[in-house]
């Protein structure tokens, strides 16, 4: 065994690893900083929508990766014809092990065709709900009502129904309340529609509307509808049920129209 090729080989390939490590480094942080500056100057024009800029300045980042990584395989002795013949020879193996990401990848760029939301629009995709904050090459990031990040891989959102409740500017707010039959139910509807026609944020057309929904023995369901912006009709009906928790008969409870809010008047006229 040749001890000083064996140390010269150590030396020449030790130095490569280091040299592909700092262009990792300085590749990373270039890639870095082409997203920000792209980000920063489609921005400063006015005129290029949120959520393109983000699609883009994603995309510029993932350029100057492809690159780098190229350039590494080269300081190696790997030509680049070499590694195109290899993938072209490979691609079956390829596109079936990358099949998800380059789906997410198709996904993307259709949602930023098509538009189906924009950013800060609420939406409810893939079984979560939340308001977009951002789309990138593979994934679409929600915030949640409790401020939680989300990020769903575009193909599922993509491959789902998309409920875009900002879409149209307003929405309808539907609240049933249950109160017990000897209740004042005039006295009900009326404050609920006294308070929805006098706070600002209700629409005045079409107008807000209280009606009996359902009368048994035990129980009267009254609802109430009203329109609204669709930033502001969750705060509305908030608003809404808080005013009416007082008129409610202990033990009954109030349930929003999907019925995923049920609670007891009594616990809500506690503070």
């Amino acid at each position: 065994m040749n001890f000083e090729e064996l140390g010269n080989l150590f030396v020449l390939y030790g130095l490569n690893v280091l040299y592909a490590l700092g262009l990792l480094v300085a590749g990373w942080w270039l890639a870095s900083f082409v997203d920000r500056m792209v980000s920063r100057a489609l921005a400063s024009t006015r005129r290029v929508d949120v959520t393109i800029i983000g699609f883009i300045g994603s995309l510029a980042r993932y350029t100057v990766l492809a690159f780098v990584g190229v350039a590494v395989l080269q300081r190696f002795g790997i030509q680049t014809t070499s590694i195109i013949a290899v993938l072209g020879a490979a691609s079956l193996a390829v596109g079936l092990a990358l099949q998800g990401t380059l789906s997410n990848l198709a996904a993307g760029v259709m949602l930023l065709l098509f538009r189906p939301f924009r950013v800060g629009d609420a939406v409810e995709v893939a079984g979560r709900a939340g308001s977009v904050k951002g789309l990138t090459l593979f994934t679409t990031e929600l915030a949640t009502g409790d401020n939680v990040q989300v990020l769903i891989p575009n193909g599922q959102v993509w491959g789902a129904a998309i409920v875009n409740q900002s879409a149209y500017g307003e929405r309808r707010l539907d609240l049933t309340v249950e109160v017990k039959p000897d209740a004042d139910i005039d006295g009900t509807i009326s404050e609920g529609l006294s308070f929805l026609n006098g706070d600002p944020r209700t629409h005045r057309s079409p107008a807000p509307s209280a009606n009996l929904a359902k009368f048994t023995l035990d129980k009267v369901e009254i609802a109430f509808s009203a329109w609204a912006k669709a930033s502001e009709a969750g705060a509305l009906k908030a608003d809404l049920m808080r005013r009416l928790r007082g008129r409610l008969a202990p033990g009954l409870q109030q349930q929003s129209r999907d019925g995923s809010l049920r609670e007891a008047s009594g616990a809500l006229s506690r503070p």
